[in-house]
């Protein structure tokens, strides 16, 4: 799933490029969608979980500027026992067609009971939503 976002005058750092940090709201602003369009925030709700991020890791690999428009991707990676990763990418849409990567970024998770505030495993209906999302041919192992 993807959503675009304009770069606007307030993301840009004094260099006059988007700021790193920027770049990590506009993944979790795709994130907080892809959530949203596949039901997962009524289900953690039913189940009485959180997602909770545990670990980011983001290659930077080229500036963003005022007006550029970004395709902001989020996939299901890998799915273990009591953790998972979304896969994302930022990419710079020119003449509408998708130019070149300049992020891409690995967000590991953990499911939170919120009543005990532990992690627990991603099993039951979660999974099933999990995998339904999720990339073809990842490593299975850990987790």
């Amino acid at each position: 799933m993807t959503v675009d976002i304009r770069v606007r005058g307030y993301h840009l750092d004094i260099y006059q490029h988007v700021n790193h940090a920027r770049f990590l709201e506009f993944l979790e602003e795709a994130r907080w969608e892809f959530i949203l369009q596949n039901g997962f925030d009524e289900l953690s709700k039913e189940l009485n979980i959180a997602f909770v991020i545990v670990n980011v890791n983001v290659n930077y690999w080229a500036p963003a500027f005022v007006h550029d428009l970004l395709r902001v991707s989020v996939a299901v990676g890998h799915l273990g026992n009591k953790s998972a990763r979304f896969q994302q990418t930022i990419t710079k849409i020119v003449d509408g067609k998708e130019a070149e990567t300049i992020v891409d970024a690995t967000i590991t998770f953990c499911l939170m009971d919120q009543s005990s505030e532990k992690a627990i495993p991603i099993t039951g209906r979660m999974r099933e939503a999990m995998e339904k999302h999720q990339l073809p041919n990842k490593d299975q192992s850990g987790g």
